[in-house]
């Protein structure tokens, strides 16, 4: 489905390439343009194809890489509706003068939420007693509670941090209310009170809950894989609300069934929507949680992540961009 609106003139064609991504009213721009949004787009030719003569492009995860933007010589800005920018080729944006804006501090409220969420189900084992309750384990038991997975609390265990941006603060902020030691490896020095930073190796043998904050570069893939999951206590959960590439899945799939790793928590995986393939998908483990993706998506963050959106368009035709990634 494709809804267009205009006003005249038109210097700014404006399309929007995957609209239903974004469950929030996006309101129009406070300048002359043309408006043009699609429910979905894939594939190359219609992405090119749509923004023949377009301006600047919305996308939150429809790809924009050099081979589709060699042949869109009239696009000047990419405004990417999300945080993560690996869906475009920023090196090619620097050649040709596009500029390219994310959107941040949209999630700071939504994501750690999502992180606790899943610490919380695993440590308390939630997903486990569900089962046993629905097979009726609780129902013929011959005492009042039903025993079998142990429960641990968060309060006095060790938080580990990798990656301590907006949102690994925010997780941090969260896991000292909840009595955790946190502990952080960046690539930075942290100069903040009741942050310990710590080497990689170091946060990994030591953390009982290791939370993945970072964004998914050449560098960080796989930054997590079988020699590092090998590395983290047999107790220790592993959460990733970041990106998906970030771990090796296999690797993963592998340590939770062989009881390398205590359990994990997802929300991202390496390609999205899943292939019926993917390692991750079929594990039916009580130890294992994962969410299609939606750590993001609560409706206060998603309205906000408009608002902000809209805002870094309005900046840039006003010649002053801001939230500039290249």
């Amino acid at each position: 489905m494709t809804v267009a609106a205009s006003i005249s003139p038109h210097p700014h064609r404006i399309v929007f390439l995957d609209r239903d991504s974004l469950i929030a009213s996006v309101r129009r721009p406070a300048f002359s343009h043309s408006w043009e949004e699609h429910a979905h787009t894939r594939g190359r030719e219609q992405t090119v194809a749509r923004l023949q003569g377009a301006s600047i492009a919305i996308t939150n995860k429809v790809p924009l890489r050099a081979a589709e933007l060699a042949q869109l010589p009239d696009l000047q800005m990419i405004a990417v509706a999300a945080t993560g920018t690996d869906i475009v080729d920023l090196a090619a944006c620097r050649e040709r003068g596009i500029v390219v804006a994310n959107i941040r501090d949209y999630a700071r409220a939504t994501v750690p939420e999502h992180t606790l969420a899943l610490m919380l189900a695993l440590r308390r084992q939630l997903i486990a007693y569900r089962a046993d309750v629905e097979a009726g384990l609780w129902q013929a038991s011959d005492r009042f509670c039903l025993f079998g997975h142990p429960i641990r609390d968060l309060a006095g265990s060790r938080l580990g941090l990798l990656g301590y941006g907006a949102l690994g603060k925010s997780v941090a902020q969260l896991g000292r209310a909840f009595g955790m030691q946190v502990q952080v490896h960046n690539r930075s020095p942290i100069q903040e009170g009741g942050v310990t930073q710590v080497s990689l190796d170091d946060l990994l043998a030591t953390s009982d809950v290791l939370s993945l904050h970072l964004p998914l570069t050449e560098a960080t893939r796989n930054i997590i894989g079988a020699q590092e999951l090998a590395r983290m206590q047999p107790t220790a959960l592993l959460i990733n609300t970041a990106r998906g590439g970030l771990v090796d899945e296999a690797a993963l799939a592998d340590a939770l069934t062989r009881g390398v790793i205590g359990g994990a928590g997802f929300d991202v995986l390496s390609k999205e929507p899943p292939l019926p393939d993917n390692p991750l998908l079929n594990l039916r483990l009580p130890n294992f949680i994962l969410t299609p993706h939606t750590a993001w998506a609560s409706g206060e963050a998603m309205q906000k992540l408009a608002d902000i959106l809209i805002g870094n368009v309005e900046a840039f035709e006003r010649g002053v961009p801001v939230n500039v990634v290249a």
